[in-house]
Parts: C-alpha cells; sequence; structure tokens
C-alpha cells in the first residue's frame, strides 16, 4: 500500500514533535510516497527555524540525517495538474502538489495540517487522521 506525506509529517518526524510515535506506528508497513517538491519544502521549514532561532544549525543536521533514512519515493507531479488543483480548491500550489500525488498514485494522504487535510477531502482524497 501506498501512502502521501507531506512535509508536516517528515518534520514531525524528524524533529521529534509529538505526533511522531504516532505518526510512526500509522506509516509502519506502507510505502511512503511525496511530491518531489516535498525535498525544497523541508529546506523550507528549517531555514524558516534557523531564522526564528528555534533550532541550532547542528539540530537541522541531525533532523537531515533522520530524513535522509526515510524510505521515500519521489514523484513528479504535472504542473498543470498541480495549478487546477489550486484554482479549484484556493490554495497554495504545494499543498496542490501533495493532492495531485495523491491522486496520481491513487492513494490517501496524511498530514498534520488541517488546511491540506480539508482540501484533501474535497479533492475526493482518503485522509489518514493523527
Amino acid at each position: 500500500m501506498e501512502l502521501v506525506v507531506d512535509t508536516s509529517v517528515l518534520i514531525a518526524v524528524v524533529a521529534r514533535e509529538p505526533a511522531r510515535d504516532v505518526l510512526i506506528r500509522q506509516t509502519m508497513g506502507v510505502e511512503l510516497v511525496a511530491p518531489a517538491s516535498v525535498h525544497w519544502e523541508i529546506g523550507n521549514a528549517f531555514a524558516a527555524m534557523l531564522k526564528r532561532r528555534r533550532v541550532s544549525l547542528d539540530l537541522v543536521y541531525e533532523a537531515l540525517a533522520s530524513y535522509e533514512r526515510i524510505p521515500l519515493r519521489y514523484v513528479e507531479v504535472p504542473l498543470e495538474n498541480a495549478l487546477r488543483l489550486a484554482d479549484e480548491l484556493g490554495i497554495y500550489a504545494y499543498d496542490a502538489y501533495v493532492i495531485a500525488c495523491a491522486q496520481r498514485q491513487q492513494c490517501s494522504l496524511i498530514s498534520l495540517d488541517r488546511g491540506l487535510t480539508r482540501a484533501a477531502a474535497r479533492a475526493g482524497i482518503t485522509v489518514l487522521e493523527v
């Protein structure tokens, strides 16, 4: 079984946030899939944390090492599909990439981002509750 994950899930796991253990249990035994854009979103999330002085660069490097150990398959998402979803659902492109990925792979999605999960549900995607 495939499951699309977004940046919020990956950050929660590698940054050891409170939802980490639940997320690991929910994703055990499934093939994790994400749009190729998630790699850059991870970088942006950590850059924002550094800018706000919420983490040190050493902690970011540790989290990146954990991120690189996650068995994640990246999927290319046609830009046209993502932009159509962005227009239809009134969402940003990064959220649309995740939804388009789930549509393309015909699989469920897991996210801690409530705006994304609501939009995914409106697009007919099954969302795993966390």
